[in-house]
């Protein structure tokens, strides 16, 4: 699950994480009167989106006036920013940080992430932060300086303080980089993040280590021990038929593709995909229906594939484990009745009560076609879109 910057921030202040004052901001009147409460000689008005790149896309501005922050306010609200995380339909602007001014004087980057090669946590760090950080680790990866942290210690002082050296903080401030990168640490790890990231840390002129900006991304299968971090959801920043899934405890992801997908477990999903896109279709989605789907549960799936208006024809794939072939073939015949199915629909059952499943396929009375395998499944949802 992704926050926003401004929540983010917030959540680090908690953690004693040194970030710039500022207040959210939903209306130009809001945004005017959180620069005056602030009373910073310079404003920053940044536009809040579930996205990275808001800078070269024109979503953060300086206002050195209360009427800069006004004209900014009405310029970004309702925007839609393009960046290159959002793709080319781009983001909708509904909430602004106004934000005090910094006397920046070197950017640097810092990150926690899990790596899943070791399954520990890295802090990553680098002297080249700031917006093109991405090119940084493209371009010069020699730049980029990791620490692996033994999940039995935790990030220790010592290895803080090499990272600070290595990204070339300035000696006098170390110690307060240390204790920077122990907050942020700390954080990561309370709040169960798969990701927390500082670009730009800053140094600023007079002395102080801040974090100019915050992402936290959060493991989603852990939020039921955080209730504070899930009242920050934004629905807004999310796909409807995303939320809905969620609300059934499914795993679906909206792709751009054409071809509708019901499989159950990851892999299979994956692979599903994968050999869709080798006989030249495009999947729509991915979506996982789980080991112990119920028929009301496959139901609504159906529901939410066929949601989307992109799609063109279904293909389900389902390998019978713990979840029950005939459980699935329930579910997708009442979704086909009530939702009054009227494009190609293939499926391949294989596994726990598999004949039972395709006796009620074939005594639904729908067109439905039988695939033998994955691979013959794939080919003749490819070939009936087409």
């Amino acid at each position: 699950m992704n926050i926003h910057e401004y929540q983010g921030k917030e959540v680090l202040r908690q953690y004693g994480v040194n970030v710039p004052r500022g207040k959210v901001a939903f209306t130009a009147d809001e945004a005017v009167s959180a620069a005056k409460e602030l009373g910073s000689s310079v404003t920053v008005v940044k536009a809040q989106i579930h996205a990275g790149g808001r800078g070269k896309a024109g979503g953060v501005k300086i206002a050195k006036s209360l009427e800069d922050v006004a004209s900014y306010a009405k310029e970004l609200l309702g925007k839609v920013l393009v960046t290159h995380q959002t793709g080319p339909e781009g983001k909708e602007v509904k909430r602004l940080l106004i934000e005090e001014g910094c006397d920046i004087k070197k950017e640097y980057y810092i990150g926690v992430v899990v790596d899943r090669g070791t399954g520990r946590v890295v802090v990553m760090g680098s002297e080249e932060g700031g917006m093109d950080i991405e090119e940084v680790a493209a371009n010069t990866p020699e730049k980029i300086v990791k620490v692996v942290v033994d999940p039995a210690v935790g990030l220790t002082t010592f290895q803080a303080r090499q990272l600070a050296y290595d990204i070339k903080i300035p000696g006098e401030l170390v110690n307060k980089a240390i204790k920077f990168m122990l907050a942020l640490y700390s954080a990561f790890v309370d709040k169960d993040c798969s990701i927390a990231e500082i670009n730009p840390l800053v140094v600023t002129g007079s002395g102080d280590v801040m974090a100019l900006d915050a992402k936290l991304n959060f493991d989603s299968n852990a939020l039921f021990r955080h209730k504070d971090i899930l009242e920050l959801r934004d629905l807004d920043e999310e796909d409807e038929k995303e939320i809905q899934a969620s609300k059934f405890d499914l795993s679906y992801i909206a792709l751009d593709g054409n071809i509708g997908c019901m499989v159950n477990g990851a892999g299979l999903a994956m692979a599903t995909m994968d050999i869709i896109k080798y006989f030249g279709g495009s999947p729509a989605n991915f979506l996982d229906v789980g080991g112990g789907a119920t028929k009301e549960k496959v139901t609504e799936a159906f529901k939410i594939i066929l949601s989307d208006a992109n799609v063109k024809g279904i293909f389900v794939n389902i390998f019978g484990g713990i979840m029950k072939c005939d459980i699935i073939a329930e579910g997708v015949v009442a979704a086909a009745r009530e939702l009054g199915l009227d494009k190609p629909l293939v499926v391949r059952l294989e596994g726990t009560n598999v004949k039972l499943g395709k006796e009620i396929l074939n005594g639904s009375g729908l067109n439905i076609v039988a695939a033998d395998s994955m691979s013959d499944g794939a080919q003749k949802i490819v070939s009936l879109v087409k």
